[in-house]
Formats: structure tokens, sequence, C-alpha cells
């Protein structure tokens, strides 16, 4: 597809550690959801899903935030945003509504843009945040006025469903955060002694669930909702905003110190968690939709856990290269037809016809000489 240059610079190489943590958390992101039509039967499932979701979209906002930081604005940079992000969006918003209107026979489904349907709504946040990327990097105090927006989201019922603004927004602080975060922050957390001490934590945080199933409103962790719209006190928002954000960025680094750093055979893997991510939807929904999750031998442990292996071989077999490669026209697009060259990129173009017309004159000179030597 691309023709290599006389003298390419080295690419830069990708490190086992986020590719590893990526795939992980695909596969925690995709289990968690085959437990949705599942935990309402058994308070232990409905633990586990609590504990999960207090840390595996915050780890996975968390590495985007650190992968973005080198967003700037520029021409390139905005294509592949568009490419890479807002057209899967749109793909995949319409998608989904067609997929429920017409498997789940719901000729009211409606397609919208502005409403993500499931889990859409990660493209458009991503998105969004990525857009305001410099924003974070030119003020001060970053992290505290991104946790602020956060708190002032969860006491505003009146922000709506639009682009799902209240994710957006109450997430928010995860990515600033991975903004600011540097390589050797992720290898503080990767030492034995944090390897030790989150096998407590998470024991400790998977007892607290377990106390909390009957006692809490699960709501919280989605944070899709203002705390009105939750049944709280406006001033139990802020509140839960701060501590979420504190639980959840403890079992995040508990998660990390566990990720191997050398490569391992889900390595590759990594490079496509985000065809995983958007392709799994279909094969959990197409099964809700059809009443597969009704059956009674499911609900129990041993159904669960053959549910959680399955959508976790699921999930892996679609973030392989033969997935990519098939879906590669969707999730990136390179529509050179729909963006203007830049003038920048023109200018290096032109530079480098002009170094190899140079070229090409010095070997046409260097032949003529040795032309004449030998006449």
């Amino acid at each position: 597809m691309f023709h290599a240059a006389p003298s390419p610079l080295p690419r830069p190489r990708r490190d086992a550690f986020f590719d590893n943590a990526k795939y992980v958390a695909i596969v925690l992101v995709a289990v968690a959801h085959s437990w949705e039509p599942l935990k309402g039967d058994s308070r232990a499932l409905q633990a586990a899903y609590m504990l999960v979701y207090a840390f595996h979209m915050p780890a996975f906002i968390v590495i985007s935030g650190f992968f973005s930081r080198g967003f700037d604005a520029s021409p390139g940079r905005i294509r592949r945003l568009v490419t890479g992000i807002a057209v899967p969006y749109v793909v995949f918003e319409v998608g989904y509504s067609l997929f429920k209107r017409y498997v789940d026979h719901s000729p009211d489904q409606e397609l919208s843009l502005l409403d993500p349907y499931y889990l859409t709504w990660f493209l458009i946040a991503l998105f969004i945040w990525r857009l305001t990327t410099p924003v974070w990097k030119a003020v001060r105090h970053p992290l505290p006025l991104a946790m602020g927006i956060a708190m002032l989201a969860s006491v505003s019922p009146d922000i709506g469903d639009d682009l799902d603004l209240q994710r957006v927004l109450q997430f928010l602080p995860f990515f600033v955060l991975g903004l600011c975060l540097k390589p050797e922050h992720f290898r503080l957390v990767r030492r034995r002694s944090v390897r030790i001490a989150a096998v407590p934590v998470f024991a400790f945080a998977l007892a607290f669930a377990y106390w909390a199933v009957p006692r809490m409103n699960g709501g919280w962790f989605y944070h899709r909702d203002s705390a009105q719209e939750l049944g709280a006190p406006w001033w139990a928002g802020p509140v839960m905003q701060l501590a979420l954000f504190g639980c959840s960025l403890v079992l995040t680094a508990c998660f990390f110190s566990w990720i191997p750093g050398r490569t391992l055979w889900c390595t590759a893997l990594g490079a496509g968690t985000l065809y995983g991510y958007l392709l799994h939807g279909f094969l959990l929904k197409g099964a809700d939709y059809r009443g597969w999750f009704d059956q009674e031998r499911l609900h129990g442990p041993l159904g669960e856990i053959a549910v959680s292996l399955a959508v976790a071989v699921a999930v892996t077999l679609l973030c392989t290269p033969p997935v990519q490669r098939a879906f590669r026209f969707v999730m990136e697009p390179r529509m050179k037809w729909a963006f203007r060259r830049d003038a920048a990129e023109l200018a290096r173009e032109r530079e480098r016809a002009g170094e190899r017309a140079g070229e090409r004159a010095d070997e046409r000179t260097q032949r003529e000489r040795r032309a004449k030597v030998d006449a």
C-alpha cells in the first residue's frame, strides 16, 4: 500500500505494557457487558460487576488521555481525529440503531447522531476530549479544573442526553489525568510492592461491593446521570464524584500494577482494541434481542462463567489482524478526497521532489563523466 522512502526514519517502538493493558481492559469491558443481563439473580455477580465498572473504563480513558498528549490540532491530527473517531462514530451509531430496529423489531428506534446509543458514547466522548486537549495543556491546573467541571455536571440535570454530555463531563478527569501522566508514573505503579498491595485492595473492594449491592445505586458508576436523576440530594453529586474518582484511581493503579510489561501472545491485539470494543456489542445485543440470556442454565455460577469465557474469546478474536483488515475501511478510512492538502505537507513533498531531481541530475552527470573517461 505504501512505498518506502529512500531512508525512512525508524518507527517508534510500541510499548508492550500499554498494548497488554488495553487488551485486558477491553476484555473486562466486554465481559462486564455480558454480565448486565445476568446479574439480577446473583448478588456475587452484581458485586463483581460493580467492582469492574469502578475501574475498567477509567483505565481505558487514562490510557487514551496518555496517548493524546501529542494532539496539537494540526491539520494532520485533525484528519486522523475525523477518520479514526468521528467517521466510526457515525457508522456505528447508525449501525447499532438499525440493528436494534430490525433485529429487535423496534420500529420506533430513532436514528440520531446526537443521542449516542449503547457503547458509541465513548467515541463521541473521545472526540470531544481530544479536541479540547490544547486547552488542558495550556491551563495551569488542568486536573482540578476538570474535576470541578465533573462535579458541576453531577448537579446539572438540565444537561440532557445530547452527545451524552453527562458522561463526557463526568469522565473528563480521567482523560485529563492521562494527559498529565508521564511514562515514569506508570513505572511507579508497576513495582513489586504495589503488585503485592493490590491483592488486599481488590479483596477489600470486592467485599465492600458485595456489602454495597443492596445499599447503593449502581447508576453512580455509569456517570451518565446527575445526582437528582439518581434520586439523591444535589450535594451528593460532588461528594460521589470525589469519592468515585479516588476509588477508581486506586483500583486503576492496582490494575496497572498487574499488567505485564513484556511481549505476550496478546500484546499484538492491543492495537485492535477499538475494533473489539465496537464490534462485540453486536454479538451481545444480538444474543439479548434473541432472548439467549433468558435461559435458566445461564443464571448460575457455571452459566455465568461459561458466558464470561465465551465473551472473552469472542472479543479476543475481534481484536485480531484479520478482523482489523476486514473492517479497516470503516474504522480507519483514508478519505483523502475529503481534506485539503496541508501547505506544510505540500512544501515537504516539493522539497523531497527537488532532492530526488538533484540526485538524478548528479547520477546523470557521473554517468556522463564515466562515459567520457571510457571513451
